[in-house]
Order: structure tokens, then C-alpha cells, then sequence
């Protein structure tokens, strides 16, 4: 599943991805339905196994989803598996048949293309969801994605470039996610970045940036990725989704030499539970997940610009003259021992999606080290 060429067909993305939710909830009203869109209605009919349009539902732009849908199921005896929309392109629909904690869920991982949006990535694949993989570096996502379309199905992944910090990018993002796929169940906000020092060392620069990819671009990811939840609510009003912040320990306590990614997760916080309070009405929950220190990861080891040598150029931790002496004091913190890894922050993400009860929570994935209170 590529794209399908949107950026080069002149169409109204705002109009087709209003309609891609309708259809795939009215089509199945626990969202196990994938819905893709044509531009190019020619291309579209010379592209489907069955060409003939006997069998689509064709209507044009400003007539009553609902009611055009209804009145064709009413006719045939079943729902359609094509839609052309006169003026606008085409949608094809097909029934889901993923399995697993996830089956049929779509999703948007940012920060996908490498580390921790990676494995998040895989592990949600492998329980049967679709993906967007999106990261500002385009060609890692699209390995990404071409990898989990080998291992889990064709139609499994695609790759989207975003700059979470840039709002047209991101409304891009959600477009192409629900262009490709039909609507959007699970964001996982995961893009950051940590730059530390000094407070008097740290420059303005530097705590913008920060301060620009995560809290600022957590913002713009929730606010445009609710745009379709919202439609797949007012279709499915019993259908729940999930929006998740990938947030840390330094959201639940401060960071020393640190301020910059600190505040920016404790802010994170509060716009968990402040975007919990408003879209609890359109059955999307809002959680953040706190990992501890992911130490084996490349936010951590990379030997050039990697957390361990930060801190050790820093002069964080008193007393520590190498790599690995910086490594034993953050896990001599940890009462299990031992650095976060993917699979738990994954089961963490897993508990969120299925569980119904929960919003606005901060979850702690940090080994005992930081206790809720």
C-alpha cells in the first residue's frame, strides 16, 4: 500500500478523509474494515479485480453519506465494497482479516523509522495492527515499513515523513494515515528529542528545539489525529481509540542537568489529562506512558551523541570517568536492576488499547524506580 500517488492528484484530501471513516465504520462497526482511496477513478477501476460497476455505490460529493449507504445495502442485500463519489475519486473497502491483541487497528507511530518507535512499530504489527511509520527521516521509515510488510502482510505499513513540530506536516501525516488505511484508531506519540546541560551552560536555542518537538508537537499530533477518531465516533459511537504519549520517568520527577526534556514531559502530562477531560466525549482515551531509561537503546548508547556520553561530557553523574560507570549508576537506581526495554513499554501500549476504563493516566514503566504516589 503506497500512497497512491495523493501529493501529484488534484483532489480535496480534507473531503476524502472525512469520508474514509464513514465508510469504514458504516461498513463495520468495530473498525475491522481497511478503506483506500483513488484520485484517479480510471486508474481505480482498471486496478480492481472486478471492474464492474454494477456493484458500486456511486453518489455525488454533497449527497447524505448515511443515507446513500443505507439505501444500498436496503437495494442489494449487502455492503458495498466500492464507492466512487462524483468529483472526488474512488474508495475501495475490504474487510480486515488481521488477528491479534491489535487486529484491525490503524495506527500512527511517530518517530517510527528507528530506536523505540521502531519496536513499538514491530510489536504492534505483529499483533495484527496497520501502521503509518512517521519520522522526519523518510527513507529509515520506508525500510521500516517494507519490513513489516514482508513479515506481516503487503497492505500492512506505509512510510509518511513528518516533522511533528510542523503543523502542515503533521495534517499531512494524518492525511496520507487515513488516505491509505481508511481512519485512525491509535496514535502513538513517540518523536522527542533530549538535548542536556547546564542551566547555565544550556542555550535558548536548544530549549526550543526541545520544547518544539515534544511538547509543542504532541499538541499537533493529538489535535489532528482526533480529527477522524471523532468521525469513526459519530458512526460507531460505542467504538473506543486510543491516543498515547510515549512520555518518561522525567515527566513524573525532575531531571537533573536535564530541564529542558523534563519539562517538556511534565507539560506532556498535562496535556494527557487536559486532552482526556475533552475527548473522553468522542470515545477516545488519552494516556501517557512514563518508560525508565531505555539503556540499550540508541538514545542512550550512541558513542557520539548518545546519553551516555552527554552525561559523561557533562559531567553529570560526580565522579564517573567512562561510559560504563554511568551505565552502573542508573542502574544501580533501578529496584529490578536493570535498564526499560521495548517489550515493556509494548505491553504497556497493549494495556491501554484494551482496557476501557482508564484516561488521563500517567503510567510508570520504570523497573520501581519512580513510585506513583
Amino acid at each position: 500500500m503506497l500512497n497512491h500517488h495523493f501529493a501529484q492528484s488534484d483532489f480535496s484530501a480534507t473531503h476524502a478523509c472525512r469520508l474514509a471513516p464513514a465508510f469504514r465504520m458504516l461498513y463495520s462497526c468495530d473498525g475491522m474494515a481497511t478503506v483506500s482511496f483513488f484520485p484517479d477513478i480510471e486508474f481505480f477501476h482498471s486496478s480492481s479485480a472486478d471492474n464492474s460497476t454494477d456493484v458500486q455505490l456511486t453518489f455525488y460529493a454533497d449527497d447524505d453519506v448515511t443515507s446513500e449507504f443505507s439505501k444500498y445495502v436496503k437495494t442489494n442485500g449487502f455492503v458495498p465494497e466500492s464507492v466512487v463519489v462524483k468529483g472526488l475519486g474512488a474508495f475501495r473497502i475490504r474487510k480486515s482479516t488481521k488477528s491479534g491483541r491489535l487486529a484491525g487497528k490503524i495506527a500512527i507511530v511517530t518517530g517510527g523509522a528507528q530506536g523505540f518507535g521502531k519496536g513499538i512499530a514491530e510489536s504492534m504489527a505483529a499483533e495484527g495492527a496497520y501502521i503509518a511509520v512517521a519520522d522526519l527521516n523518510l527513507e529509515g521509515a520506508i525500510v521500516c515499513a517494507r519490513e513489516l510488510n514482508a513479515h506481516f502482510g503487503v497492505d500492512t505499513a506505509i512510510a509518511v515523513q513528518v516533522d511533528v513540530s510542523d503543523e502542515v506536516s503533521v495534517e499531512k501525516m494524518v492525511h496520507e494515515t487515513v488516505l491509505s488505511f481508511g481512519g485512525l484508531d491509535i496514535l502513538v506519540s513517540n518523536a522527542g528529542i533530549l538535548i542536556a546541560g547546564s542551566l547555565g551552560d544550556f542555550s535558548k536555542d536548544s530549549f526550543e528545539l526541545v520544547t518544539k518537538v515534544n511538547y509543542t508537537g504532541y499538541f499537533l499530533c493529538a489535535k489532528y489525529a482526533s480529527v477522524p477518531m471523532k468521525i469513526q465516533h459519530s458512526f460507531a459511537p460505542g467504538y473506543l481509540m486510543d491516543i498515547i504519549e510515549i512520555n518518561s520517568k522525567s515527566g513524573l520527577e525532575g531531571s537533573n542537568k536535564n530541564f529542558a526534556y523534563a519539562g517538556s514531559k511534565f507539560g506532556g502530562i498535562g496535556l494527557t489529562q487536559s486532552f482526556a477531560m475533552e475527548l473522553v466525549e468522542f470515545g477516545i482515551k488519552v494516556n501517557a506512558i512514563c518508560p525508565g531509561n531505555l539503556l540499550d537503546g540508541p538514545l542512550w548508547s550512541d558513542p557520539e551523541h548518545g546519553l551516555f556520553r552527554q552525561y559523561l561530557d557533562s559531567g553529570k553523574v560526580e565522579g564517573a570517568k567512562t561510559i560504563e560507570d554511568i551505565r552502573k549508576f542508573y542502574e544501580a537506581k533501578v529496584p529490578m536492576g536493570r535498564g526499560c526495554t521495548i517489550p515493556d513499554v509494548t505491553r504497556a501500549i497493549f494495556y491501554v488499547v484494551e482496557q476501557k476504563y482508564e484516561t488521563g493516566q500517567a503510567i510508570p514503566v520504570t523497573g520501581g524506580q519512580v513510585m506513583l504516589r
